[in-house]
């Protein structure tokens, strides 16, 4: 949405035509030498980001962080909004005959909010807030009830946001104009929104020893409150995509723990990709199907 709204997402500057689409799942139609050609008919969710796997970051696990990473839909490289795409064939995950294609292609913001959790350490008896109801705050919402939070604090301004944050685990919700979250005693915030005044918020919010994890993209600068971080020992945390999520989310979406589906409030065609970009405010979730 960031590069059809606006042609950039932070230092991702889109410079000439681009396809885009990061999400895709699919059935495999062939396959390139030395892949077993068994795979072909098999059902795959597609990890969109296939690293160097020769860096020091690839080396140590992190290849999320990898600078020579093949990501769909990130200038240079094209997407997935496309009949057929190709991809490295251990980045293509198999999944279940009882995982549909839209859960299937939604294992990728599920990857977004199971890397936010392990940034943020959540776990058994954990306080967690979440500033941000949209289609990936919902997930971390969902993602933190399913790792045993007892508290899941959802914020949004949108009421009818909140309401659907109640469907996803949480289990108060807040509206940010209205509710003071100063002094809540989380554990865990993690932002979804980008917005800097909910990132502020989120941050009065944590207890000492806290941490606090960024996901949304808003603005690529903020103030923020250094003395409150160093009194309180917040530990501050980006997150940029996932790594080794994929198994993790193939069993949730399999065991039914999280239920991707109902994420999903539309379909539309190769032609209509404009409307799954700009969705209107009653759309979570729109899933392009060529």
């Amino acid at each position: 949405m960031h590069y059809f709204r606006h042609g950039r997402i932070g230092p991702f500057v889109v410079r000439e035509p681009l396809v885009l689409g990061h999400e895709p799942s699919g059935r495999i139609v062939d396959t390139g030498p030395g892949v077993d050609a068994s795979r072909i008919g098999q059902r795959v969710s597609l990890e969109p980001g296939v690293p160097c796997r020769r860096c020091r970051y690839c080396h140590t696990g992190a290849y999320n962080l990898c600078p020579d990473i093949a990501f769909f839909a990130t200038p240079p490289v094209d997407g997935a909004f496309a009949e057929y795409v190709v991809i490295a064939d251990d980045f293509a995950h198999p999944v279940p005959e009882h995982v549909s294609d839209d859960a299937a292609a939604l294992l990728e913001p599920l990857s977004v909010a199971l890397w936010a959790h392990r940034k943020a350490g959540t776990g058994i008896g954990s306080r967690v807030l979440v500033a941000g109801a949209g289609p990936i705050g919902l997930l971390v919402a969902q993602v933190a009830a399913v790792q045993g939070a007892a508290e899941v604090l959802v914020s949004d301004p949108d009421p009818g946001r909140r309401e659907a944050a109640r469907d996803f685990g949480a289990t108060a919700v807040r509206d940010p104009a209205a509710d003071d979250l100063s002094g809540a005693g989380v554990d865990a915030f993690v932002d979804c929104s980008g917005a800097p005044p909910a990132v502020l918020a989120g941050l009065a919010a944590i207890a000492p020893g806290g941490r606090a994890v960024l996901v949304g993209m808003g603005a690529d600068e903020m103030t923020l409150p250094v003395s409150a971080l160093q009194g309180r020992e917040i530990t501050l945390t980006g997150t940029f995509r996932y790594a080794g999520t994929w198994p993790s989310a193939v069993r949730l979406a399999a065991s039914g723990a999280v239920d991707l589906d109902r994420l999903v409030t539309g379909h539309v065609d190769l032609d209509h990709v404009g409307e799954a970009l700009a969705p209107g405010p009653e759309q979570v979730k729109v899933v392009v199907r060529p």
